[in-house]
């Protein structure tokens, strides 16, 4: 055993343990825990400092909005899993003679990402040990000190409640290495980052939720309320400095809403490039790496819109939120139209709800297939369309979707920071990964009254069409 494999093992040993004592609790004692843990990542002065050392020791990101983030993915998940069972008999169907019996997965390994350092693990950490689990995150290099934080807080509650600490570990020098041996070894992996790592999540050998690449994208129909949609977009495109996967990356805006919309997004700290503009910062968001391809450039990730402008050359006034784009034609061939993890919107224009769909299909097919779309309309007909058509995971219906894709307490979506894409984005599951999926579930099945259908019920429509003598 090398060291990489000895001091994981270590650690997967200790949360053996802990998990073998958490099995044999009863629902009340794992809520009760779950509310310790979650008050620890939820009081005032706890979230004030993981902001602060989030933000510090990342340089990504906004203070103000990392506490808003904070205080709504951990209020959120505990609404989600308050009352819910996680523990013995959860479901009973006695017309089919179905009984469910819910039992822990065992051990969790939880990759934690740079942008969300201190958000994913409460959020992550709640709905893991609501299914009686143990968690151990790898957090990113560098955000290992505000993650340390989180995890600190986590493990102080529940000594305080006298549950076992270890039921939340971290590794605390994380390194790719260390990474991929805590995946060999766990029972489940729940991996919230770059492609990258999730690639290698589905590749350890082990079970895991993985989450695809995000690019958001909305659609303003002939009907939107274009005053409505820019008051909702721009503070989702400017929240957190977008770290958010699911933070807007582009608006396709019908003709006849465009131009307020626009003027709108102006008025709400919005700055739109001319061509010329628009060509110097599509040269500094987009660089070739030693690699040799060409990819985000990491100075201008999370980072303020003043600060992206400058360095790119740009002159933007003072208090500007957010940085635009226009773009046009096929989405295939504009690098705008992909994910950029900072300020920047590329706004597009439609004729016609047909043309506008086609565009936002057109986008997500080019970048961030699975994850999600908007529209903002009040036409049953789009909204229905817009689901059927969209090979996105979630549909956001007159919302921003930073908030609204992770659920909020003014939509129905499980809360959580970790977003599954589907088969479209490579991911196994196409839903908002939340406390159901860290539990195991035995099906108890009783006899019941036989119910066999006849030849004829099943065949008889197809034999009398196709089948005559």
């Amino acid at each position: 055993m090398n060291d990489n494999e000895g001091l994981i093992a270590g650690l997967v040993a200790k949360a053996r343990a802990a998990q073998a004592v958490a099995a044999g609790w009863d629902q009340a004692r794992v809520d009760e825990v779950c509310v310790a843990v979650g008050w620890s990542v939820y009081d005032d002065e706890h979230i004030a400092r993981l902001a602060a050392s989030a933000v510090e020791e990342t340089g990504m990101g906004v203070v103000a909005d990392k506490i808003t983030k904070h205080k709504n993915k951990v209020l959120g998940s505990l609404r989600d899993i308050r009352g819910a069972r996680s523990v013995g008999l959860i479901e009973v169907d006695e017309a089919r003679g179905l009984r469910k019996y819910a039992k822990p997965v065992g051990v969790v390994g939880a990759l934690a990402p740079v942008t969300n350092p201190t958000a994913t693990p409460a959020s992550n950490g709640l709905a893991i040990l609501k299914g009686r689990n143990a968690v151990i995150f790898a957090p990113h290099p560098k955000a290992k000190r505000s993650s340390g934080l989180a995890v600190g807080y986590m493990r102080a509650a529940l000594k305080k409640v006298g549950a076992p600490e270890d039921l939340v570990q971290m590794i605390e020098e994380p390194s790719i290495e260390l990474t991929g041996e805590l995946m060999r070894q766990v029972d489940l992996v729940v991996a919230t980052g770059g492609g990258a790592m999730v690639k290698a999540a589905y590749s350890s050998g082990t079970p895991a939720y993985g989450v695809g690449p995000g690019n958001a994208v909305q659609l303003l129909a002939e009907d939107a309320d274009p005053l409505d949609a820019a008051a909702k977009i721009a503070v989702s495109k400017a929240f957190d400095n977008a770290t958010s996967c699911s933070s807007e990356n582009s608006v396709v805006a019908h003709d006849a809403v465009y131009d307020a919309f626009v003027a709108a997004m102006k008025a709400k700290g919005g700055y739109l490039c001319s061509a010329e503009e628009k060509a110097k910062l599509r040269s500094w968001i987009w660089v070739v790496g030693k690699d040799g391809h060409e990819g985000l450039n990491p100075k201008i990730i999370a980072k303020g819109a003043e600060l992206i402008a400058r360095d790119a050359g740009l002159t933007v006034p003072a208090g500007t939120r957010f940085i635009m784009v226009e773009a046009g034609g096929d989405p295939a061939a504009e690098r705008f139209a992909h994910e950029k993890l900072s300020p920047v919107l590329t706004l597009w224009r439609c004729s016609s709800f047909d043309d506008g769909l086609r565009t936002v299909v057109g986008i997500t097919d080019a970048c961030g297939t699975g994850h999600s779309s908007g529209v903002f309309t009040s036409n049953d007909e789009y909204v229905d369309r817009m689901g059927r058509t969209m090979r996105s995971s979630r549909v956001m219906v007159r919302q921003g979707m930073v908030s609204g894709n992770g659920g909020t307490f003014a939509n129905g979506m499980p809360s959580t920071v970790t977003l599954g894409c589907g088969t479209w984005g490579g991911n196994i599951t196409s839903e908002n990964i939340h406390w159901k999926h860290f539990i195991n579930v035995t099906w108890l099945s009783l006899p019941i009254a036989m119910d066999r259908p006849s030849d004829a019920d099943i065949f008889g429509a197809y034999l009398a069409k196709y089948e005559k003598a």
